[in-house]
């Protein structure tokens, strides 16, 4: 690294890469917020690392998923979260979008990741009665299963683990005999 880089050491493989792209809010509503770039970084730049962390061009896919970060990044009894909001950006710029698909499955793995953690978070103080625990339980599994799922998705859009299946069709009539299996002829190798 040279000095004065931003690059630093993340994560357990100790890659060096750039911290995630941020940003700060200022609340319009308890609900509702502008998004503006943290302090020292120039407009422009800041939005071409939003573009690339979402996997985009489109300004307006990224204004549309700020906002959607907002709404699923609000920590439980609380309003809007910038905290909340940049986790969720580090991790759909871990995911690496590709394009605006990935980039979709990625904010939707950062809002079911940040509405589990809601979930989950209700069970302090004992959980509650039967009903409830059992409630907020099966939530809480739905929502992690789910967060699996949309990481299988993007595994497969990826190409990760094709599978090639052959199907033969084969008659067996009355007291025929079949092999299944690699059959070859008696003296080949």
């Amino acid at each position: 690294m040279t000095e004065g880089s931003n690059a630093v050491v993340c994560g357990s493989n100790a890659s060096v890469r750039q911290p995630p792209v941020r940003v700060k809010l200022q609340r319009i509503t308890a609900s509702v917020a502008e998004t503006h770039p943290p302090d020292g970084d120039s407009a422009a730049a800041w939005w071409d690392r939003l573009q690339t962390a979402l996997g985009t061009c489109s300004r307006d896919f990224v204004s549309a998923s700020l906002f959607q970060l907002q709404t699923a990044a609000q920590l439980p009894c609380s309003g809007i979260s910038e905290m909340g909001v940049n986790a969720a950006l580090a991790i759909i710029e871990a995911v690496e979008p590709r394009d605006e698909i990935e980039g979709v499955l990625a904010v939707q793995m950062a809002c079911t990741h940040a509405a589990a953690m809601a979930v989950l978070a209700r069970f302090t103080g004992g959980g509650g009665s039967e009903r409830r625990v059992i409630a907020l339980g099966t939530t809480a599994a739905r929502l992690l299963r789910a967060f699996t799922l949309q990481e299988e998705a993007l595994r497969r859009r990826r190409g990760g683990n094709q599978q090639h299946v052959r199907v033969e069709h084969v008659h067996v009539n009355e007291g025929g005999q079949a092999i299944i299996g690699n059959v070859k002829a008696h003296g080949q190798d």
